[in-house]
């Protein structure tokens, strides 16, 4: 096709005369920077117009195909964008064909364009390859056999080894020489890199890492108690990452940092339905003890628990009677305790409290005693994420709590001050 299309222009300088034809060489030589250029436009019209129609046309057809069949896993490949990388080759193919037609006559900057067209076809490449290997890697995923296995790490050793190899190909256009030989310049220069490029090297596979496993995003919430870090991502570049904590001083983190140390970030909370309130009381434990007539007399004028005291105590009531327990020894059957009641009405509290988020897990429980008393803790979620409104919420639930703590006869675990020690001194005060 080249052949034809060089004779084709150069058709036109063949002049006849009556005895002869002849080409006119040098016509052709004056003109044929405007046959260059006219044909260089016409071939990037053409690559356009065939960009268009793979990424429009063709993509928009494989996608809809795809989205008919009832197979899930060619979902992925959309998901990841697959045939739009595919349809960047295209065109990119095309041109380094027509290429050497478009400067047949100027044969160094044809060298120079078809190593500018490889380079982008190479790089085209790399991003079509990581697509495919992150669509396998989503597609081994679905399989529940593999969810608990490591797949992503075998992905990404998969892409270091396949983009370092077109790496070395596309250096190997830029610069004319073989792929052997930056195989062997690699391998003598590696032990340099490593010691010069220590730090560079250890921060270009952290970022990697972090961007790969989506493990921190600019604007996260991060905690990093060892350099001191609690607030939101500004910056993640190469080597470090930049956190402006919430007191606005900034702390700068090595990327690398992010790997080998463990951190928390927040953003699981941020994007859930609540912010969690996991925190308890401590009971003085010798206040804990079976409830007595008056109190549940007082107790239930408390309209959160009124119907729950009486249902109970009937339950009780009739359990002992069937079991014949002597109610008069209070080890004998079934008993309520002030805890218990306790405990009971903070769960009522939370479930009639509009600050707190009913759909996620609401819970009063008992842990272990300790030597600072009994710890009731409440483990619920509020509708708010937002930090100041979550602290007021919370600090408004437990305000409430230590008022009433004495209505059921209970008392807040408090160590000895100086205070105390003075008042056993001195009776009198």
């Amino acid at each position: 096709m080249k052949e034809s299309v060089i004779n084709w222009i150069k058709g036109f300088y063949n002049v006849t005369t009556k005895h002869s034809t002849y080409f006119d060489s040098k016509a052709f030589e004056n003109d044929l920077g405007y046959w260059t250029i006219g044909l260089f436009g016409a071939l990037i019209l053409c690559s356009f117009i065939i960009w268009f129609i793979s990424r429009f046309v063709f993509v928009r057809i494989v996608h809809s195909f795809l989205d008919r069949t009832t197979a899930k896993w060619d979902d992925h490949f959309i998901h990841n964008r697959v045939f739009r990388g595919v349809a960047l080759v295209v065109p990119l193919l095309f041109m380094d064909y027509f290429l050497s037609i478009v400067f047949f006559g100027y044969p160094s900057v044809l060298t120079t364009t078809s190593k500018i067209v490889t380079v982008l076809i190479i790089f085209v490449g790399i991003i079509v390859l990581n697509r495919l290997l992150n669509s396998l890697k989503d597609i081994i995923m679905d399989i529940p056999t593999y969810r608990d296995k490591p797949i992503q790490s075998y992905i990404q050793v998969m892409k270091i080894i396949f983009s370092g190899i077109l790496i070395i190909l596309l250096l190997s256009v830029l610069t004319d020489k073989t792929p052997v030989f930056f195989l062997t310049s690699l391998g003598a220069i590696s032990a340099i890199l490593l010691l010069i490029f220590k730090d560079t090297i250890l921060g270009f596979v952290g970022s990697i890492q972090l961007s790969s496993n989506d493990m921190i995003r600019i604007g996260d919430w991060i905690t990093m108690e060892k350099f001191g870090a609690d607030g939101d991502v500004e910056e993640i570049n190469l080597t470090t990452v930049k956190v402006r904590n919430f007191d606005r001083t900034i702390t700068t983190i090595p990327t690398y940092s992010f790997i080998a140390d463990s951190f928390k970030n927040w953003r699981g909370m941020q994007e859930s339905n609540g912010r969690r309130i996991k925190r308890a009381l401590n009971v003085q434990i010798d206040s804990v003890h079976f409830t007595t007539p008056e109190l549940l007399d007082s107790l239930k004028k408390v309209k959160l628990l009124k119907e729950f005291i009486e249902q109970r105590e009937e339950e009780i009531i009739a359990y002992n009677r069937e079991h014949g327990y002597d109610e008069g020894n209070v080890l004998n059957g079934r008993r309520q305790t002030n805890i218990g009641l306790f405990r009971r009405y903070i769960e009522y509290y939370l479930k009639r409290n509009n600050e707190i988020n009913q759909e996620m897990t609401l819970m009063v429980r008992q842990l272990a005693p300790t030597e600072i008393g009994l710890p009731i803790e409440l483990y619920c979620f509020t509708k708010t994420k937002e930090w100041e409104r979550y602290e007021e919420i919370m600090a408004d639930i437990f305000d409430h709590l230590l008022a009433v703590i004495d209505m059921f006869e209970l008392r807040y675990f408090e160590s000895p001050s100086g205070h105390d020690f003075k008042s056993l001194s001195n009776p009198k005060n």
